[in-house]
Formats: structure tokens, C-alpha cells, sequence
């Protein structure tokens, strides 16, 4: 194999920096993630890094989720973020971040992150895994098949309320 700088470069992060983000209505509007992982860029692999770009049009949130192999590392290029974690006793960290700002999430635990503004956000975050995984808990709990009942004794509400979150949570099938 021929190898060249080109293997070691990633560009895929170009066109993320040159999209512009819808403003109305912030209700619809959902956060984008351009990665930058093993799968995409191949070069990681074996190099235990790994990096997504999130853009954040105003009131989006990037839902709770864990990445199983890897601390997250975000910086905030852009707006600002209100980001939290829930550590293995069940405690809530929280923080307002702002341009500049870090924080780190620990790896394998839930975290989310929020843009409270009416101004997009970018951040950026880096991964200690070329392979980080993504785990969401709103599709995985709602969107993998679990029993209606289990989930709605679990969360202490009925079937219809169980049915009505799968049902927003989980993609139309394909035709």
C-alpha cells in the first residue's frame, strides 16, 4: 500500500465549519455531530484519540448518553452550553459553560449537553478512544424493544405514555 500525508488527514470537519444553522423554529431543531473516529478517519486506528464537532442550533440538546470507551473532553468554540453528568452514586454535576470553557465528562457515564441561548453553539470534543461509542439512553430505553409493561412499571407511568415516547423517539419504518 502506497501511503501518503492524505492518510493522515482529516477533512471531514471542513464542511462542518461552513454550515450554517437554521435559526426558527428551536423546537424543531436538532444538534448535528460530525465525527471524526476510526471509522472515518482510519489513520486513528491504534492511536486512541477520536474527535467530534457539535453544533448546537438555540434550545437543542444533545440527549443523555454514555460513551462506554472513552472520557469526553469538550471545549465550547462557540455560545455557550449548560452540560451535565450523573456519577455511579446517582449525583448531578452541572456547569454553565461559555466560549473557552472545558469540561470533561468521565468515561462510561450519562451526560448531556444544552444550549439555553437564542445564538448557536459549536463545541468540540475529544475522545481518549479512536472507537468511543455512543450510547443514547432515551433511543436505547425507548427504542430497542423492551416490554411496554417493564418500562411502564419501571418508570412508574402507564403503556400510553410508554407508547408515546417510543413513538417519538424511535424512526418511522422504511418503505
Amino acid at each position: 500500500m502506497n501511503i501518503t500525508g492524505d492518510f493522515f488527514t482529516y477533512t471531514g470537519f471542513r464542511a462542518a465549519m461552513n454550515m450554517t444553522m437554521p435559526m426558527p423554529p428551536p423546537a424543531l431543531q436538532n444538534f448535528t455531530v460530525t465525527k471524526a473516529t476510526m471509522m472515518e478517519f482510519p489513520a486513528l486506528n491504534g492511536q486512541s484519540v477520536s474527535y467530534a464537532m457539535l453544533k448546537f442550533p438555540s434550545e437543542s440538546v444533545n440527549p443523555p448518553h454514555t460513551h462506554p470507551r472513552a472520557a469526553e473532553l469538550l471545549l465550547v468554540l462557540n455560545g455557550t452550553l449548560c452540560v451535565g453528568f450523573i456519577d455511579t452514586a446517582g449525583k448531578l454535576y452541572t456547569q454553565d459553560l461559555e466560549e473557552g470553557d472545558m469540561f470533561v465528562f468521565p468515561k462510561g457515564l450519562v451526560h448531556y449537553q444544552y444550549n439555553p441561548g437564542q445564538s448557536p453553539a459549536v463545541a468540540l470534543s475529544s475522545f481518549g478512544s479512536a472507537a468511543a461509542g455512543t450510547v443514547s439512553v432515551p433511543v436505547t430505553v425507548f427504542g430497542t424493544g423492551i416490554d411496554d409493561a417493564v418500562l411502564a412499571k419501571s418508570f412508574k407511568t402507564d403503556v400510553p405514555t410508554v407508547q408515546k415516547l417510543k413513538l417519538a423517539l424511535t424512526p418511522p419504518p422504511k418503505k
